[in-house]
């Protein structure tokens, strides 16, 4: 193969890696699909969290700051739900377990559903979830993220995987469905 055709198959790879990673976590899971939409190749701790500028104080829950921080970095992947990749239902449904030792449902419309309070969005505390419709015109739940503090929220995002990102930002303000505090019964 020359040069020219290994270029133009590389260039058509990345294309198509770049359009794959661009949807968000869906919230029908189908129990065949184990394809990866991976963009990260390591399990690393993503750059978003040391410059969060997020103090921790006393009332916080560390426990929940620690298991978040563990995933950062997992790469994202479809219906998937451990370090070697996770969705965004996957990520919130694990570290509900472990911090929280809670079973939520496996996708972010049921979570909502059947796991959650709604709640006004400026009355948010850590560990709540928020909730996003990140394509679809109705306003279905196809998104879903933890709650942490001063605008931020954890989740696992198709593009970056498992990261910190800020719900002020244009992207989420306009994607925004509800929040939801998980029922503790």
């Amino acid at each position: 193969m020359n040069v020219a055709r290994v270029n133009s198959l590389l260039i058509k790879l990345l294309f198509l890696a770049l359009i794959t990673g661009v949807s968000a976590c869906h919230s029908k899971k189908k129990a065949t699909a184990e394809t990866s939409h991976t963009t990260h190749t390591t399990h690393h701790v993503s750059d978003d969290w040391l410059t969060l500028d997020i103090k921790l104080d006393r009332h916080d829950n560390k426990r929940l700051y620690r298991e978040i921080k563990s995933w950062l970095g997992t790469p994202y992947k479809y219906a998937g739900h451990s370090r070697n990749g996770t969705d965004c239902s996957g990520f919130v449904m694990e570290v509900y377990q472990a911090v929280y030792h809670l079973s939520l449902q496996r996708n972010s419309q049921k979570i909502f559903e059947k796991n959650c309070d709604e709640i006004d969005k400026d009355k948010l505390h850590e560990g709540d979830l928020v909730f996003f419709n990140t394509g679809n015109k109705n306003r279905r739940i196809n998104h879903v993220g933890i709650y942490l503090k001063e605008g931020k929220f954890a989740h696992a995002s198709s593009s970056r995987g498992v990261t910190v990102s800020d719900i002020r930002e244009k992207y989420y303000v306009k994607h925004f469905v509800v929040a939801g505090r998980v029922r503790r019964d």
